[in-house]
C-alpha cells in the first residue's frame, strides 16, 4: 500500500488518523508542524508519498501555504485538507490550490480510509510529462 503523510499539531488527532491508516495497511509518516512535514517529505524523496492529510491551521504556516508547498514538491501527491475552521471560501480556495478533498473536523475516523483510498487512486491516474 501507499505511504501517507499525516500533519496535525494536535497529537491526539494525528495519532488517531495515523493509527486508522496504519491499521488499513498504509505506510504512515507523521509530522506536527509544516516545517517538520517538509523535512519528512525531503527524507522521503526516494519513497513516493501518495497522499498527504494536512491540518489547515498549523502554528508555523499560513492556511494554505503547506498545501501549495506539498503540491510543488510532490506533484503526484494528493492532498486531503482537515479543518475545524473551514469557511466555504477557504475550502473552495483549497480545492483551487490543488486539494483533492477537504474534511471538516470532527469527522468519523472510518471515513478517512475511504477518502485516502480515493485520493491514492486519483494520484495514480496523473500523468506528468
Amino acid at each position: 500500500m501507499a505511504t501517507v503523510l499525516v500533519v496535525d499539531d494536535e497529537p491526539l488527532i494525528r495519532w488517531a488518523v495515523c493509527q486508522v491508516l496504519a491499521d488499513a495497511g498504509y505506510g504512515v509518516i507523521e509530522a506536527g508542524s509544516a516545517g517538520e512535514a517538509m523535512s519528512r517529505l525531503a527524507e522521503a524523496d526516494g519513497e513516493p508519498v501518495a497522499v498527504a492529510v494536512l491540518d489547515l491551521r498549523l502554528p508555523d504556516c499560513d492556511d494554505l501555504s503547506l498545501l501549495r508547498k506539498v503540491r510543488d514538491r510532490k506533484p503526484r501527491c494528493q492532498v486531503i485538507l482537515m479543518t475545524a475552521h473551514g469557511t466555504p471560501e477557504i475550502l473552495s480556495e483549497a480545492v483551487a490550490a490543488g486539494a483533492f478533498s477537504t474534511m471538516s473536523k470532527p469527522f468519523d475516523l472510518s471515513s478517512i480510509v475511504g477518502t485516502v483510498r480515493a485520493a491514492e487512486e486519483a494520484g495514480r491516474a496523473i500523468i506528468i510529462p
